[in-house]
């Protein structure tokens, strides 16, 4: 069973387990031992958001791989794709970010790239907690202990150096420009662009200045503690509202590590990563670029996805949650696009993770070439009426060991028949079950949501 890793790699609240300075140590050993069993001196990039905890989990990393004789090169503030991408591009044994992507700066965590831009399978992370957790990081207990694989290996005559290296967003700008047709460019388009005071606070704004956009920026002006914080996609209501005052052609919102991103159409609505999908499914199919005749996506995507792409001939293959199942499938198969409602988007050909700012310029390419606004083009999906509960909990049982649980969404699922569709699940970050329902009507589903969550809470809830 994992105890550190979830979904997404480590995420917990700063300074308490597992985000504490003594695990992250720990962890940096662990990669640093992991990636240079080779008998090569390992080098590893760390790049990170804007939260105040990066700087001391910045320092704890470069701690524990460097006194394992590992070299680590810091690249600041970056998109976490910025650091996939330049963890190939720099020739690094792996890539670490430090980021609690769209939580509250309170929070943090860590996501570890392999030497080819991907996140880690899961045997991987299993080895490196058994490596983390050989010694109880939470106790007192002697580094030296007997039966710390970590402590055996330290060599006072074997010790990395740190160092940072200054236009690691330059690099990134480029690669993300490459992203955009060549033959188009912004010019004429106004954009409001929200980066939520996270990791692409610069790169954001530069990309599409130098693709000819007019601007209005919000959430650029990151002090530590601001990061999401009534702003970016998770609160993407703002950037409407600059949309509907300035007139702009679209918004785009990114989360605070901009691997997702929400659009916002002239008119002020919202475009999830569905509509996304469904926008640019068939225009890679038509340019012949959509090898397979497959995207993919989580069991969360909305059936309105699954209707529009057949309308095209094009199939939807459905994952566990998580962008990392995605990716995975998507190399498996030989497919190129996938992504999740919530606006992680994959474009395998520019890029080996979710990248928000890479999904925009897709969209705006598609508007570009056919002078339709956004909102004629998301059109091309019609989302079924979709409701999600949340449920604290107390542990994560298997919902097959839960019956009243297991009797809760037969009862639903049988009412439901051919209309809808029912998703329980607990979250892979948080303490939570997460029921999802779709049917044909808002009403209808709230209640059907609500019966699953009582017995949810019933079962397991937290007080």
């Amino acid at each position: 069973m994992r105890k550190l890793f979830g979904t997404d790699g480590i995420r917990g609240v700063a300074n308490r387990y597992p985000m504490t300075a003594e695990v992250v140590v720990r962890l940096g050993q662990a990669v640093a031992h992991h990636f240079g069993q080779s008998g090569k001196r390992s080098r590893i990039l760390v790049g990170k958001d804007t939260r105040l905890s990066g700087y001391f989990f910045e320092s704890a990393l470069a701690a524990g791989i460097t006194s394992m004789g590992a070299d680590v090169t810091f690249v600041g503030p970056l998109p976490t794709p910025g650091i996939a991408f330049l963890t190939t591009s720099f020739r690094a044994d792996a890539g670490i970010v430090i980021s609690a992507s769209h939580n509250p700066y309170q929070d943090n965590g860590i996501k570890i790239f392999g030497h080819d831009g991907f996140k880690l399978p899961d045997e991987v992370e299993l080895q490196l907690e058994s490596l983390i957790l050989a010694t109880d990081p939470r106790s007192t207990a002697d580094i030296e202990a007997e039966g710390d694989p970590l402590a055996a290996l330290l060599d006072s005559e074997r010790i990395g150096r740190a160092k940072r290296y200054e236009d690691a967003s330059g690099r990134y700008i480029v690669h993300v420009k490459n992203a955009f047709p060549k033959d188009l460019s912004l010019s004429g388009m106004k954009i409001v662009v929200d980066c939520a005071n996270g990791a692409a606070y610069k790169v954001a704004p530069a990309v599409l200045e130098e693709l000819g956009a007019e601007l209005i920026v919000l959430g650029n002006h990151p002090n530590g503690t601001n990061i999401n914080a009534e702003c970016g996609s998770t609160h993407p209501r703002f950037a409407a509202a600059r949309v509907l005052e300035t007139g702009a052609d679209l918004g785009i919102t990114l989360d605070g590590d901009a691997d997702r991103v929400i659009l916002i159409d002239e008119k002020g609505q919202l475009i999830d990563g569905d509509h996304i999908l469904a926008m640019c499914a068939p225009a890679l199919k038509a340019q012949g670029e959509l090898p397979t005749n497959n995207v993919v996506s989580t069991i969360m995507s909305n059936i309105g996805l699954e209707i529009a792409l057949r309308r095209h001939g094009i199939g939807l293959v459905r994952t566990k949650v998580g962008d990392r199942y995605v990716v995975g499938e998507l190399r498996r198969s030989g497919a190129v696009l996938g992504g999740e409602q919530s606006g992680h988007l994959i474009f395998l050909e520019h890029g080996s993770t979710g990248d928000g700012v890479v999904a925009a310029l897709q969209v705006l390419g598609i508007m570009q070439r056919t002078g339709k606004p956004l909102s004629e083009l998301c059109k091309a999906m019609e989302a079924f009426p979709q409701t999600l509960v949340n449920v604290r909990v107390t542990s994560k049982p298997p919902l097959t060991e839960l019956p009243t649980v297991m009797e809760a969404i037969a009862d639903v699922e049988q009412s439901l028949g051919d209309r809808g569709r029912v998703v329980v699940r607990y979250s892979g970050t948080e303490p939570k079950a997460r029921v999802m329902i779709e049917g044909p009507d808002n009403r209808t589903i709230e209640t059907y949501a609500a019966q699953i969550a009582d017995a949810v809470q019933e079962a397991i809830g937290a007080s």
